[in-house]
């Protein structure tokens, strides 16, 4: 990716300029996948850890709400992404956090306290390298999410085979090539995002690009956690 603030015409102080622009753009993309993951956590144990909301949920034909409503939450932000304003992309983000907490309650059902900890704490470390790698890497990840795209959508419909199905074989299989799939889109969407910075700085849209930066960054997390906790957690 061609460096835009060594092009002809831009000063010492412009390039400072981008600089801080571009850390500012990444820490409001970062500070809003952080806080829905706080949100998607506070939600996850309250549902988790009060058996009559989980017997409600879980125990009845809205445990199939839960499973897919964070898949439509997702389509349907994509889809009005354009139309909402900057604070409503935000809010409909938090939103989703919440929704997404209902869904992940369950964990706190099947695996034990101990085992999410440590699944959530690998997945931070495997996060937080990639992320960094994303973002000072110069090799073009190009390529390589055009691959790791093709692998999201086999996981997608194979998770969804799989709902049905309960091959307990497939969906160790699922998770080990979503632990790498994930891993590495977490490179490519923050190199993506860095990238899109460039192109939008200095208009409106750039705000609601980096509600679009959390949640692609938010779901690579959340779903590398799964991932890990489906192949590493102790089951209660």
């Amino acid at each position: 990716m061609n460096n835009p603030v060594r092009m002809p015409g831009y000063g010492a102080s412009r390039s400072v300029d981008t600089d801080a622009g571009l850390r500012a753009h990444m820490l409001g993309v970062f500070r809003n996948m952080g806080l829905g993951l706080v949100i998607t956590g506070l939600v996850a144990a309250l549902v988790g850890n009060t058996p009559a909301l989980a017997a409600a949920i879980y125990g009845t034909p809205l445990k199939w709400v839960a499973i897919f409503a964070p898949l439509a939450f997702v389509f349907f932000f994509s889809f009005r992404i354009e139309k909402m304003t900057t604070s409503g992309a935000r809010m409909a983000f938090y939103a989703f956090a919440a929704v997404m907490g209902v869904s992940l309650g369950s964990v706190f059902l099947v695996f034990t306290g101990g085992s999410i900890a440590q699944a959530f704490f690998s997945a931070a470390v495997m996060f937080l390298a990639m992320a960094l790698w994303g973002y000072t890497t110069q090799r073009d990840l190009t390529k390589m999410g055009s691959f790791l795209i093709m692998g999201l959508i086999g996981i997608i419909v194979a998770s969804l085979i799989n709902l049905f199905i309960g091959s307990s074989a497939m969906a160790m299989v699922i998770s080990i090539i979503g632990v790498v799939v994930f891993t590495g889109l977490t490179a490519w969407d923050v190199q993506r995002i860095k990238s899109e910075y460039f192109y939008y700085a200095g208009h409106e849209v750039a705000q609601k690009m980096q509600v679009m930066g959390a949640l692609s960054l938010y779901l690579n997390f959340v779903n590398l956690f799964q991932m890990l906790l489906s192949l590493t957690g102790e089951r209660e």
